[in-house]
Order: C-alpha cells, then sequence, then structure tokens
C-alpha cells in the first residue's frame, strides 16, 4: 500500500497536451478511486485552467513546481506514485524532473519523439531507477503507443497461430487526419540544431539500433522506405515522419523481450498513398518534401525562419479538429516459416493530440494500477515492454483504440475466423 498523498500529478497540465490531458480525466473519464493533482510552474495559469474545466475540477488539487527548479520537483516526487510529464522538447526541459525521479524511485510516463534525448536519459538514470524502482517509460503518446503495442499484438496473434514469432514486420499508416504539432515541430527542430554541432549525434541519428541496450547482438540492415511499391496492400508507400522514433522503440522493445521477437528481426514504416501513377507521383512528393525538409533543418538560418512561421509549442489543431481526427494503421508480420498475419488498429481524435492524450493518461493509470512491480522493476522501459495487456484493454474500452486481427495465413495458420478484437 501506499503513503503517498497522490497516485498520479501532471506535470505540465497548463502545456497544450496537458490541459487536453486534464479535460479527459475531468470531463469524460473519471476514474474511480484515482487520487491525482495537476501542476505546473505557474499558480495563475494553473488557477485558469480548473475554472476553465469547470465544477468537476474543484477538488482537484494544484502544484507549483518548475522543471528548472530541483527543490520543486524533488517536494513533487515526494508527493506521488508517478508522474506524467508534458513538458516538451524534453531535451530542453526534461532531464532534471527525470533525474528527480529515477533517484526519488517514482515512477514516470512522458510522450517524447526525441530519440537522442531517450538515449542520453538511459545512458545517465538507468542505474539510479534500477536501484530506486523507478519505472521510466517515455514515448507513451502516438510516439510510439501504436507502433509498440501493435507489434506486440500481432506477435501474441502469430505466437497463439504459428507458435513462433514474426522476423519481420512492417506497419503502414492507410490513413491519418490531424492537425499540426507544435511541440512534435519545436522538437524536431532541437534535434536538428543538436546534430548540426555534434557529428556523434548526426553518426546516431543512422543507426537504428540507438536504443538498443549496449551489447546488443542485433546486425541485420533495416530498411529505409523511401519510395517503393508496397506488394502487401498493393498501393505506393512513402516515408513517414514518425518511422525514426518508432523503429527505435519497437527496436529496443524486441531487445528487451524476453527471448526477443527475433535475433534477425525486421521493422519499417511508412504511409500509403494510393495504386497507379497517382500514387507513385504522390509518394514521390512526400519523399521530396521529407528530403527537403533535412536539408532546410539542417541549416541554422532556415530553423530560425520554420520557427517564426511554423506551429509553436502551446499551439495545436483546434478542438473541433481534434476530435473529427482519427488514424487507421495496418501491420504485416511474416514468420521464418512463410506464414503471414496482418492486424490494424485504428484510433478516433486527431493522432497528436485528442488521442495522445488518453493514450497518455491510460498509460499512468496502467503503470500505477496494472502492472507489478515485481514482475516490471526500476528502470527504463518501451510500451510493449512494460505494459501487460489490460492497456491494451483500457485503450479499447476508454480510449477509442481498436487492435484486430484482419487475416492468417500459410502453413501453420489455425483454420477458422481470423477476425479477433482487442476487446
Amino acid at each position: 500500500m501506499s503513503n503517498k498523498e497522490f497516485d498520479i500529478i501532471i506535470f505540465g497540465a497548463t502545456s497544450f497536451v496537458g490541459k487536453i490531458l486534464c479535460d479527459y480525466l475531468v470531463n469524460e473519464h473519471i476514474e474511480p478511486n484515482l487520487s491525482w493533482a495537476m501542476a505546473a510552474r505557474s499558480e495563475l495559469k494553473l488557477g485558469e485552467l480548473k475554472e476553465a474545466l469547470g465544477d468537476n475540477a474543484r477538488q482537484i488539487p494544484v502544484i507549483v513546481a518548475d522543471s528548472a527548479n530541483e527543490e520543486s520537483l524533488q517536494d513533487m516526487c515526494h508527493r506521488t506514485e508517478l508522474i506524467i510529464s508534458t513538458v516538451g522538447p524534453y531535451a530542453l526541459y526534461g532531464e532534471l524532473l527525470l533525474k528527480t525521479c529515477a533517484e526519488t524511485g517514482t515512477d514516470y510516463c512522458d510522450l517524447t519523439g526525441e530519440p537522442q534525448w531517450i538515449k542520453r536519459m538511459i545512458d545517465r538514470y538507468q542505474s539510479a531507477a534500477q536501484a530506486s524502482g523507478a519505472r521510466i517509460v517515455n514515448s507513451c503518446g502516438f510516439d510510439s503507443i501504436p507502433s509498440d503495442l501493435g507489434v506486440k499484438f500481432l506477435q501474441q496473434q502469430a505466437m497463439q497461430r504459428f507458435g513462433s514469432y514474426c522476423s519481420r514486420v512492417k506497419m503502414r499508416v492507410k490513413a491519418m487526419k490531424g492537425g499540426a504539432s507544435g511541440g512534435t515541430i519545436a522538437s524536431g527542430l532541437n534535434l536538428y540544431k543538436e546534430a548540426s554541432r555534434d557529428p556523434e549525434l548526426r553518426k546516431e541519428m543512422e543507426d537504428f539500433y540507438s536504443l538498443c541496450p549496449a551489447g546488443h547482438s542485433f546486425t541485420v540492415q533495416q530498411h529505409d522506405v523511401t519510395v517503393e511499391y508496397d506488394t502487401d496492400f498493393d498501393a505506393w508507400a512513402a516515408p513517414f515522419i514518425m518511422a525514426s522514433i518508432n523503429t527505435r522503440i519497437v527496436l529496443r522493445s524486441n531487445a528487451l523481450v524476453a527471448g526477443h521477437y527475433s535475433d534477425e528481426f525486421q521493422y519499417d514504416e511508412a504511409m500509403l498513398t494510393g495504386s497507379g501513377r497517382k500514387g507513385e507521383k504522390a509518394a514521390k512528393r512526400l519523399a521530396r518534401g521529407t528530403r527537403l525538409m533535412a536539408v532546410v533543418l539542417g541549416v541554422a538560418p532556415m530553423r530560425w525562419l520554420a520557427s517564426r512561421f511554423l506551429p509553436k509549442p502551446g499551439q495545436g489543431p483546434s478542438l473541433q479538429q481534434q476530435r473529427n481526427g482519427s488514424y487507421h494503421l495496418a501491420f504485416v508480420g511474416h514468420t521464418d516459416q512463410g506464414e503471414e498475419i496482418c492486424i490494424e488498429l485504428t484510433g478516433d481524435r486527431d493522432p497528436g493530440y485528442g488521442s495522445t492524450a488518453k493514450m497518455l493518461a491510460h498509460a499512468g493509470i496502467s503503470l500505477r494500477r496494472d502492472v507489478d512491480k515485481g514482475e516490471v522493476g526500476g528502470g527504463f522501459w518501451t510500451p510493449a515492454t512494460a505494459f501487460n495487456d489490460k492497456l491494451v484493454e483500457r485503450l479499447h474500452e476508454y480510449a477509442g483504440m481498436k487492435f484486430e486481427l484482419q487475416s492468417i495465413s500459410g502453413p501453420a495458420a489455425i483454420t477458422g475466423d481470423a477476425t479477433q478484437s482487442s476487446g
């Protein structure tokens, strides 16, 4: 039993995604017997948030803490079992809180999509987290819960039907509708700023295994999608901007899963752009745009110009855009014996904010309530290795997400109805 005052504290409650998350917990999903509080550096903004959230928020405590003030972060950590942080870019504002959680034994979840920062944090604080019992789970939003849990769900289905995991898995974005994310843009700008003055980081950005534990034995070359015709979907495929972080998280999961999915495991992600000449042209346009963006962001004056005109942290889609957003992902896996399995994952609301806020909320709740510390101890985990099936059940029941088996084929496939839902 806990002696802490709170189960969860939302740190960065007055940020754009923090407000959405708090509104969700206050007015949409009221988790039974959950003690939680809202924290940020401005008492005034916390008061304004409580007022905006309405009558249901009157009893929610507020805590003033600053990401640059270690004493305030220590005080906050001593009051709670778990902290959900929405304060990014994390490479600029996230380290001191994560360090404090690792040292005080406070569980932690965030929504970072910054692989270079995750690697630095693992290198610096893994030992402290293991010693204190703090369970650190990064990337609990659209980066990278759908990818990581999607692969895990597919592999569970493959093991059930084929008796083995798939050694090759791909994820394809079939449809996605949502607004531009100022926080994601700021994180990207900062990454390219860091890389422009650090050759080691530029080298790290080319390493798909950068988040795998030191001494890993994986050597198989990963596939980086540019423009190609995908015969599994009879459609053209182009680069997917989130593949950089998602692929590294999934490969880290493969390293942390007992026995691994496969020592030769391969994983890649891409956007589907349609079939025929029209689909090919769309894929080439998207690929050119991706390459151009990388070139532009590598130049300091262009980064400054981009920061002037693109959405900034705290800016994002309107409430209507969030609620009208959606996404549809498909995963195909192949075993070494020739079996094939396909699952699909769908989500309501825009992926970067509306759906991410729900994922992050349930990740925190699930880590607090569903994951035994005797089974998952202190250290840095991925969503697929930290959470059990209860998080998938929560996402299905409360967060508008569905994980569904679509088809299976091959010599070892168990016959019967292949359609199965996570619910």
